[in-house]
């Protein structure tokens, strides 16, 4: 199906100089831009959440359960006075 569209000259100039970068047809661009917006709309979805990782597995065996206190000390440096800081529902007990 054809149709007309308007769009701001900026975004234009935009995508014509994506679309020559990746050697693909504003067509293609376009297709792919509506797609996603149509899903970022569903009804319950949710863009996932990248958060970066470090190796893998979770905590070394020397950290696992440990409390919060050490955690929190070998991650900041003893310079610093963090011993009122604890996340929510968390509290020093050592």
């Amino acid at each position: 199906m054809k149709t007309t569209i308007e769009l701001p000259d900026e975004l234009l100039a935009q995508v014509r100089v994506v679309a020559r970068r990746e050697g693909a047809t504003l067509r293609q661009l376009m297709e792919e831009g509506l797609q996603r917006a149509l899903e970022a709309r569903q009804v319950g979805s949710t863009a996932p959440i990248d958060f970066p990782v470090y190796g893998t597995g979770g905590l070394t065996p020397a950290f696992e359960g440990a409390p919060w206190a050490r955690l929190r000390d070998e991650i900041y440096p003893a310079s610093l006075d963090l011993s009122g800081l604890s996340p929510p529902g968390i509290h020093d007990r050592d």
